[in-house]
């Protein structure tokens, strides 16, 4: 399955949640700030004040603890196919993740001019309401603009709207999940990993999905999505000894169900139960995405890194032989019992894979320690991203055919 993933000419990335906002730092080419993008939607002052934009922080991205990505794809065509000349290829937009609550996903989508109408597929990396909360939200928002036959909802504060209406019948959006949806998780926190400190909020049911109007999709397996320009993987091997999941992850299964057992540790529980919390360090229903551009080579997104960045990047490596040009996400290093896992990562991104990725862009839960030795070993190519942002990643053909990757172990 692998092999049917297309490169692209042109990959867009607008980040649309992410915990942090960074307005000002030196970006490199091709990384535009959220600020620059609000020029053309701002309503301009008087012409005695030169009729320069006045910038409105109602219409302005807000940060929250979570995750979410619209990867913009353009298809490569082939010069020496017939007809090459003249083709026109069809953009895709997928959204990978949807942030934490109701109200940060949609709020950003308004605040960025995003053309909702257009996104006809959302993934989810895996069952955590910080990448989850913000599903049915989408959902309907789009629905409205359909409705409306726009395809872009109207800011919250003075900006300039889209004019944009919709041509033709906009397609239904598909939602594709891993089908192990859990009743509940929560974290146990150390030093005994035991006793549940809380629950996370619920994640979307099928049922919740399919009535906001999403078309579900459940799959574990590794495909294709976006005309063949987004690959989903399926299950992540873990291979590496250091990167051992989230110790204090922890799920609640019912008897009967896969999991279960009558011996579990972890608790509290009622007298009168039905279930079991059991421990879930390695959450299983995770998933990477990953786009191939031509000449540059593969653009990872690994949304919360629970199964182990250093394990995504090598499933990756080795699904397609192609070098990694950008590693993009929370590679959940923050906590305190996770730093031992700082060093090899640093080591392995800096030292073992070869070449090294162009660009890491640490996001979510990352965290500030990893972020600073990641940039101590490979410096500029550490980009200091959040929501707002909107990276343009340029394909190119000359040289695609002699890049080539290596992990030295």
């Amino acid at each position: 399955m692998a092999n049917q993933l297309k490169r692209v000419s042109k990959l867009t990335i607008t980040f649309l949640v992410d915990n942090n906002i960074e307005w000002m730092t030196k970006l490199p080419p091709g990384f535009t700030h959220e600020l620059n993008q609000h020029i053309p939607h701002s309503q301009p002052a008087s012409e005695d004040q030169g009729g320069v934009p006045v910038f409105d922080l109602n219409d302005f991205c807000c940060g929250a603890h979570g995750f979410a990505a619209l990867l913009e794809t353009e298809p490569a065509v082939d010069p020496g196919d017939e007809g090459a000349a003249t083709a026109t290829t069809k953009k895709e937009y997928t959204l990978f993740d949807t942030g934490p609550d109701y109200l940060s996903l949609v709020r950003n989508i308004k605040a960025l001019q995003v053309p909702i109408t257009k996104i006809d597929r959302v993934v989810t990396s895996h069952w955590h309401s910080d990448h989850t909360g913000g599903l049915l939200s989408f959902l309907e928002l789009r629905n409205k603009c359909i409705e409306e036959g726009i395809t872009t909802p109207p800011p919250t504060g003075t900006a300039k709207p889209s004019t944009e209406k919709i041509d033709g019948s906009p397609a239904q959006c598909v939602v594709d999940v891993h089908p192990s949806r859990p009743h509940l998780r929560a974290i146990a926190p150390p030093p005994t990993w035991k006793t549940v400190l809380c629950a996370l909020p619920l994640d979307p049911s099928f049922e919740e999905i399919t009535a906001a109007g999403g078309i579900l999709e459940r799959r574990k397996d590794g495909h294709t999505v976006a005309n063949g320009t987004v690959w989903i993987s399926g299950e992540i091997p873990r291979v590496t000894e250091f990167e051992q999941g989230l110790l204090g992850g922890a799920r609640w299964v019912e008897k009967g169900e896969p999991g279960w057992t009558e011996d579990s540790e972890i608790g509290p529980i009622g007298e009168n139960a039905t279930g079991r919390w059991i421990a879930e360090p390695h959450l299983m229903d995770e998933r990477y995405a990953a786009v191939d551009v031509e000449g540059k080579g593969l653009v990872l997104f690994s949304s919360c890194s629970h199964a182990g960045i250093v394990n995504v990047a090598k499933d990756a490596v080795k699904a397609f032989n192609r070098p990694i040009y950008m590693v993009v996400g929370g590679l959940h290093l923050a906590s305190a019992d996770l730093y031992p896992r700082i060093d090899p990562t640093v080591s392995f991104f800096s030292t073992s894979l070869r070449p090294s990725p162009t660009y890491i862009l640490p996001m979510h839960c990352t965290g500030w320690k990893a972020k600073v030795a990641l940039e101590k070993e490979l410096g500029e190519g550490i980009v200091p991203t959040g929501a707002g942002h909107r990276v343009e990643i340029q394909g190119r053909r000359e040289g695609d055919g002699t890049m080539w990757v290596e992990i030295a172990e």
